[in-house]
């Protein structure tokens, strides 16, 4: 496969169950690169190795004083060298082929997983495992497809040489027949060190990538409580551990390399010596010791690549590892594989808590925990908890229920356009305010419509006084990473207004209006009411403002439905319901718990 063809039409699916079963998978989906490479590795490498021959003959000819044969040994060392440069440069062209093409294949793999996973992915694996392996982890895996097909060739062109010494001197033959093995194999009881130390290393460079970027994420809080300098000192600290293990682990693998130089100029030493005993004695002539001595300092170059290869395996079996262990990540249900495409319409019910809400109508959530509406929100999306937050059997939670229609045996394309799920801090991508609500939509409610129903009237001014082509129009004001540039409020409401342009059967919202003050929050209730009359909205909130405008609000204790009515209503009947939306205390639990026929209309 060629650069250019990036990316993969279809990235495949990857052997997960080790890091080294993920590493021949990787390495099988591109065989032809790889044979590609050792063939031009076998001419480049083949080339060099030849090298000694004309050079020993060049030399026997001027002690001989034959030109002939002095200007046939510079025809061919003219020959070899144009070999060897074509076969480096193709060689090279291959092999980083090979890298690029493999990196683009994993991210093409993490990127769909993680599109497949959602919210759920950062529940099973952090921030910064995740950030690590997308960048340290597949650059390392890289390295060693790259450097497959190099040494492999080396390692093929070193046992050429070793037949053709042993063929040419035998005793010289078998000295470096038995030396080239034990000087490959020396460095493998220092390899498992390395191994661990590298992995102390990173493990530790994947905690200060968490801490910086959650650092990073709320640096404007941690002004605001001045709290900077300790997050800066915990960073500092984190950053000088990975520099301590960073040294740890180069003083291992510097030793390595020690001894790969040490041992083979050890075994070149012996074949000099050896040698040069021969000629003196006219068993060879000089011209022989000369390409001796070249083929033998050949072998120095295969060795590097062996060293090489030892250490990219050394780094990059624990990052195949890593990132096999997060594409194996799976939803315990997932998507159907019907041929239905059309999105169901009715009643969105969930077995798991009691809640249903109804068609066409507003629907109010309250729970008395805020993560339990996170969680709940997920699941109403078709999101299934993860194996640590179920608690409910091997099988799990049943699934969703819209119009009849268990969203779990809905195709998930189908059941992302009927459910669309807006958590309680959305993320803006960077780009324009026009290709943020360049979404997927159903095209009856337009980029007008939705800005104006989330009061984004100051939003929009504010970008067109910040347009960087001085034309005024905030559709093309450009929105930096995660809306950084904007307030929370700002944010929130862009964010509502691109839920809104998506126009879903079902939309879900949590805390949609956190971040905004009370008279904004009015008007997007209104707004939000008029824009969505006829769709299922189901709001997650605690806001009186919102409760108020409902259709039917429901109440959640504990993950089960304890009372539905309107806002009022509940205010009157419900103490619980009451304690959680005024955020004063429940004063009369026992009295509450023993009337429940006053509780409003109970699930």
């Amino acid at each position: 496969m060629h650069i250019r063809d990036l990316p993969h039409p279809d990235p495949g699916v990857p052997d997960v169950r080790t890091g080294g079963a993920f590493l021949r998978w990787l390495c099988a989906q591109q065989l032809g690169g790889q044979l590609s490479a050792l063939a031009w590795g076998l001419l480049n490498i083949g080339a060099i190795a030849a090298s000694p021959l004309p050079v020993g003959l060049a030399v026997q000819a001027v002690v001989d004083r034959d030109g002939h044969r002095l200007l046939l040994a510079g025809g061919l060392i003219l020959a070899l060298g144009l070999l060897i440069a074509v076969g480096g440069v193709m060689l090279h062209r291959a092999a980083v082929t090979n890298w690029i093409t493999a990196v683009a294949r994993m991210q093409q793999l993490l990127a769909r997983k993680t599109t497949e996973l959602g919210s759920a992915m950062t529940r099973r694996v952090a921030a910064g495992e995740i950030a690590a392996v997308s960048t340290g982890d597949l650059e390392k895996i890289g390295w060693f497809v790259e450097a497959l097909s190099r040494s492999g060739a080396a390692a093929l062109t070193t046992i050429g040489v070793c037949i053709a010494l042993a063929c040419y001197q035998p005793a010289l033959g078998v000295l470096v027949a038995l030396g080239v093995p034990v000087l490959a194999l020396a460095v493998l009881p220092l390899l498992p060190p390395a191994i661990r130390r590298a992995d102390a290393q990173r493990d530790k460079a994947g905690r200060a990538t968490e801490l910086a970027s959650d650092t990073v994420a709320g640096l404007r809080v941690l002004r605001g409580i001045g709290g900077e300098e300790l997050f800066l000192g915990r960073y500092r600290s984190a950053s000088q551990e990975v520099r301590r293990a960073a040294v740890r682990s180069a003083r291992m693998w510097s030793l390595i390399a020690a001894v790969q130089v040490l041992l083979p100029g050890l075994l070149l030493l012996a074949v000099v010596w050896y040698g040069a005993r021969l000629a003196l004695d006219g068993t060879i002539a000089v011209g022989d010791l000369v390409a001796l001595y070249s083929a033998v300092t050949f072998l120095l170059l295969p060795l590097r690549h062996f060293e090489e290869i030892a250490q990219a395996y050394a780094f990059a079996k624990p990052s195949a590892t890593r990132t096999a262990r997060v594409l194996a990540q799976q939803r315990r249900a997932g998507g159907g594989t019907g041929d239905r495409t059309a999105a169901p319409v009715g009643d969105l019910h969930d077995p798991v808590s009691g809640l249903t809400a109804r068609a066409g109508r507003l629907t109010a959530v309250v729970c008395g925990d805020p993560d339990a509406a996170g969680r709940l929100a997920e699941h109403l999306g078709g999101h299934p908890p993860s194996a640590d937050d179920e608690g409910s059997g091997p099988g799990g939670p049943p699934s969703v229920v819209l119009g009849g229609t268990p969203l779990d045996e809905l195709p998930r394309e189908a059941a992302r356009r009927a459910v669309l799920v807006q958590d309680k801090d959305p993320t803006l991508l960077s780009g324009t305010l026009g290709e943020l609500l360049d979404v997927p939509a159903s095209g009856r409610v337009g980029a007008a419509e939705a800005l104006a129903a989330a009061q984004c009237g100051d939003v929009l001014t504010a970008l067109a006084q910040a347009s960087a082509d001085d034309s005024g129009d905030p559709m093309r004001t450009h929105i930096t990473e995660r809306g950084r540039s904007l307030s929370g409020g700002q944010r929130q409401r862009l964010a509502l207004a691109r839920s809104l342009v998506t126009d879903p059967e079902v939309l879900v919202l949590d805390e949609p209006t956190s971040a905004v003050d009370a008279h904004t929050e009015a008007r997007i209730a209104e707004g939000l009411r008029d824009l969505r009359s006829g769709r299922t909205t189901v709001v997650l909130t605690s806001s009186p403002l919102l409760l108020d405008r409902a259709d039917q609000v429901v109440f959640v204790q504990e993950g089960k439905v304890a009372a539905r009515a309107t806002h009022r209503e509940l205010l009157l009947q419900h103490s619980a319901y009451r304690a959680v939306v005024t955020r004063a205390p429940d004063p009369e639990p026992a009295m509450s718990a023993g009337r429940p026929e006053q509780e409003g209309r109970t699930a």
